[in-house]
């Protein structure tokens, strides 16, 4: 590395110390890798392409959930979006919500109220974050929020690897009653850099079959109940 870039290995061992404190690598003996995805966010487009039958089956799962006349706040994500396709057909529902993909999944069903929290549009995951997102959620108040992450784990419990994400994401939280966390299999054990909230705030997770069943015994000893989604039949 240092013959490549020209410059001594003193200097470069204090770069990637620099490096390495703000996240972006990790370093080894003799060199440094990679920190995979601690804080990169991944775009919709990326996320959309992994495990999707997975997520359409927890979407599936999740929905069991909600009954007609229930009022709940949904997240952003890939997974949560297949959360709101699957309610199309529960009346008198009151969806509030932040991501346009969710949106999008319920714009044409004149059964269901949405409410669309102000913000920011954060172009990657179609989503609006900031303080205007939390801000136009002080007053409300629903019976579930659904809400997904990057990651989940015993020791950090839910994460992103964005910090206005993050912020944005314990505004949701903070006005639903019954916190449900939708994980598919990839996410579980995982960590990122910035926590959302803690594992025992967390009611409910729904994941997939083929989430480590010891990580999950692992992540309900605290007396979160723990749905597995089946998987779906193509």
């Amino acid at each position: 590395m240092a013959g490549e870039l020209g410059v001594s290995e003193t200097t470069l061992r204090r770069d990637l110390r620099v490096l390495e404190t703000q996240g972006l690598l990790q370093r080894t003996r003799g060199g440094a890798v990679i920190r995979e995805g601690i804080a990169l966010e991944p775009t919709y487009f990326e996320k959309s392409s992994e495990a999707m039958d997975e997520k359409e089956a927890i979407g599936l799962a999740a929905a069991d959930l909600v009954a007609a006349g229930d009022s709940i706040l949904i997240g952003p994500g890939t997974t949560t979006v297949q959360l709101a396709k699957q309610l199309r057909s529960i009346a008198d529902l009151t969806v509030v919500t932040n991501s346009l993909l969710v949106v999008d999944a319920l714009v044409d069903v004149p059964r269901i109220e949405v409410i669309v929290t102000g913000g920011m549009l954060r172009h990657s995951t179609r989503a609006l974050v900031g303080p205007a997102v939390v801000e136009s959620l002080n007053r409300l108040r629903v019976s579930q929020v659904f809400i997904s992450g990057n990651g989940l784990s015993v020791a950090r419990g839910l994460t992103t690897p964005d910090t206005l994400v993050g912020a944005t994401d314990r505004g949701l939280v903070a006005c639903g009653g019954q916190i449900v966390v939708l994980a598919d299999h990839t996410k579980i054990g995982r960590e990122t850099m910035c926590q959302t909230i803690d594992l025992e705030d967390i009611d409910i997770l729904v994941t997939d079959a083929g989430a480590d069943q010891e990580a999950l015994e692992e992540l309900g000893v605290g007396g979160m109940e723990i749905v597995v989604a089946p998987s779906t039949d193509r």
